[in-house]
């Protein structure tokens, strides 16, 4: 085992993803109202760009925030590696998805992180990041008194083919054969026969084949 000082840990999983930053650089210090876009936070073209079907960043998903106290709820359109924030909260968005057409358990998830001004001592915490489901949301349950944040629509679209897939029932284009000029005219000639050389009749003699008998 490799000995570790004394104090020092692991970090989260969030904190180790390849899209998901701890983020605590960029929180703001005054309080607005209304969604407010944080900056910082972009998504790496050359990470986007080695994903199937729509790229990363140009991926669009709506996140829903709850305020439990007032009861207002905010539907927040972001991209990927864009943050909005609403009163105390600020939600960031790292990655969207949607499943592919062909896969036979269509899902929709999006990896939101959520920080939380405390009333308290006036700081900024991380209270929850990791990856939520629409139609599951009881996978990863965003637990805090006051937010709830839940995942509405992820925009993006997948290639409907490519070098390894196989749509069912394609049969594909049958190649057309092609003839050599011999066999060309052989099947011209079986389709539509020559006509048969007529046969002359002989011509009629001016002898007749039997005479009259004298009397």
């Amino acid at each position: 085992m490799i000995p570790r000082p004394a104090g020092r840990f692991l970090p989260i999983l969030g904190c180790t993803l390849l899209l998901a930053g701890c983020g605590g650089d960029d929180m703001p210090t005054a309080n607005r109202s209304g969604p407010v876009r944080i900056e910082g936070q972009k998504i790496r073209s050359g990470d986007a760009g080695a994903l199937s079907g729509t790229p990363m960043n140009e991926r669009v998903a709506v996140i829903g925030l709850l305020n439990k106290r007032n009861g207002i709820t905010t539907d927040l359109k972001m991209k990927p590696g864009e943050a909005l924030r609403v009163g105390d909260a600020i939600v960031r968005l790292q990655a969207c998805e949607t499943t592919a057409p062909w896969e036979n358990v269509q899902e929709t998830g999006a990896f939101v992180q959520l920080d939380v001004r405390s009333t308290a001592d006036n700081k900024w915490r991380r209270n929850f990041s990791g990856w939520l489901f629409k139609d599951r949301p009881d996978r990863n349950v965003v637990q805090h008194p006051i937010y709830d944040v839940w995942v509405r629509s992820c925009t993006m679209s997948w290639p409907e083919t490519g070098p390894d897939t196989v749509k069912l029932g394609d049969k594909g284009d049958v190649p057309a054969v092609k003839a050599s000029p011999a066999s060309g005219e052989n099947a011209r000639s079986a389709q539509t026969p020559e006509p048969a050389a007529s046969t002359p009749r002989p011509a009629p003699s001016s002898t007749p084949s039997s005479a009259p008998a004298n009397d």
